[in-house]
């Protein structure tokens, strides 16, 4: 299965039908000639525009990276490979003038290292701690060059952000997948069963939390596998609300902390309902089980 399919499934698992959507207001340090700088989000509780930090302008226009640690986080430290969540906001080193930011939309995500943003977050945010907050100003030759960006971003200009830190999801291995064996249930159920199978002990998903899951679907009458998330570098990202997801994730990952790995056996009424979903596999009025390791929590 391609990964585009995996990706499209993910979608369908997580938000029962609604695509996905890309993030990061208007992009201002993604590289748009890179594919990979298209991160796909669920619905995501915004952070209060209020709270959008003032930038700090540098003394003098930077010819070097300079990293200021406003904050330091006490969480999970990223490193290169790992997918990031963060709230940003930019400007132009020179005369503070503003050109985007996210801290009245949706959490930006990128993986580090992949050249999916500019070169100066790519080694910026290396280092950085779920917690933190830290203010990047960063050389012309390291954004966005003599080409500059649009009209908001001059050529050969610095700019500076300043950053917060949500989340940091360790790069996956597919050789992790779970063998997961013997979840044939030939009776339909009324009401959601967990089992969890692994405790974690991070940050613990609440109703309304967003969060990062890899899944796997199965039948439940038939204990077939439907499609597992492990092969697709992109996590699985979405928000624990209402009419945001299938209702029996909605209702079943509340509680589990991060690095848990839960059984979610679903009626079908709270999955795909009288239909199934023949994308998936999944017959009509037959109950679906979950395998979700929960990876981040915010």
């Amino acid at each position: 299965m391609s990964k585009r399919s995996v990706r499209r499934i993910s979608a369908l698992i997580a938000v029962a039908g609604l695509a996905l959507t890309a993030c990061g207001g208007d992009g201002s340090a993604s590289d748009d000639s890179n594919p990979e700088s298209e991160i796909s989000l669920g619905p995501s509780d915004p952070a209060d525009e209020s709270t959008e930090p003032d930038v700090v302008l540098p003394t003098e226009i930077p010819t070097d990276l300079m990293i200021t640690d406003i904050t330091v986080g006490a969480g999970d430290e990223a490193g290169e490979g790992d997918t990031v969540f963060v709230y940003y906001v930019g400007v132009l080193s020179a005369d503070g003038s503003r050109f985007d930011g996210n801290f009245d939309g949706e959490p930006f995500a990128v993986t580090l290292g992949q050249g999916a943003v500019i070169q100066g977050w790519d080694e910026g945010l290396l280092g950085m701690k779920v917690g933190g907050r830290r203010q990047l100003d960063i050389p012309a030759d390291l954004a966005y060059g003599e080409a500059g960006s649009g009209d908001a971003i001059p050529p050969n200009s610095a700019i500076s952000f300043v950053v917060d830190m949500l989340a940091v999801v360790p790069a996956i291995d597919p050789a992790d997948e779970p063998e997961i064996t013997s979840l044939k249930n030939p009776e339909m159920l009324s009401d959601l069963v967990i089992e969890d199978l692994v405790d974690g002990d991070g940050a613990e998903a609440e109703a309304g939390s967003t969060v990062v899951v890899q899944i796997i679907a199965f039948r439940s009458d038939t204990g077939e596998k439907l499609v597992s998330t492990w092969s697709d570098p992109s996590p699985v990202t979405f928000t624990l609300v209402a009419d945001g997801a299938l209702p029996g994730i909605v209702e079943g990952v509340p509680g589990m902390k991060v690095g848990g790995r839960r059984i979610l056996n679903i009626p079908y009424a709270d999955a795909f309902g009288d239909a199934g979903n023949t994308e998936l596999g999944l017959p009509e009025k037959t109950d679906l089980v979950l395998v979700v390791d929960l990876f981040a929590a915010f």
